[in-house]
């Protein structure tokens, strides 16, 4: 299902040297990437490992929206520290792609939480899939990990694809003000662990 088409040392600022790992594949022919720091620890638990969706608007341009930028740093520095292993999807917007991600923002601007504009926009509420992260990982020797995440779908969808999640390791960021109300919508409608 991929193929590592690329891979490099990449010096991080205040985080120190990863290696990363381009790949691409069959599933949606999207390149996703990944980021390791050794040590990478392969015993019964497995490494401590990221899968994080691409957020142009909170990873890049540090958006106070969602929390997503703040969930990468946190990850990254956690990684850093300890080794392991960081998977970027290109899955922009739960899914949806950036268009349409914006369109729910403009909804959200009116009142709409961020499933409720989803749904109007007649998208699904979560149109992510994880087979590539869990193809990565086995490409890397891994089949166990303790996995950086709230979401409890991320979870169910690691150990479905053979990838066990021995301990999930929640990511506890600071709310801002602007994304109160988007985090109360994770918790209670999407069930994250918040």
């Amino acid at each position: 299902m991929i193929e590592m088409i690329a891979k490099t040392t990449l010096p991080l600022m205040s985080l120190g040297d990863f290696t990363m790992m381009l790949f691409t594949n069959s599933l949606d022919n999207a390149e996703h990437f990944a980021l390791t720091k050794e040590p990478i620890q392969v015993d019964s638990t497995g490494p401590l490992v990221r899968i994080h969706s691409e957020c142009l608007t909170g990873d890049l341009l540090g958006s106070c929206r969602c929390d997503c930028g703040a969930q990468m740093n946190q990850s990254l520095k956690q990684i850093s520290e300890y080794g392991g292993i960081f998977i970027y999807l290109r899955q922009e917007g739960r899914g949806i792609g950036l268009a349409n991600k914006l369109k729910a923002y403009a909804l959200q601007d009116l009142g709409y939480d961020t499933v409720d504009a989803n749904l109007k926009l007649g998208l699904p509420i979560d149109n992510r899939n994880y087979l590539v992260a869990a193809s990565i990982l086995a490409y890397l020797g891994v089949n166990n990990i303790r996995l950086l995440t709230n979401n409890p779908y991320k979870v169910a969808a690691m150990n479905d694809s053979g990838i066990l999640v021995s301990e999930r390791i929640p990511l506890i960021t600071v709310p801002e003000k602007e994304n109160q109300g988007y985090l109360k919508t994770k918790k209670d409608k999407m069930g994250h662990h918040l």
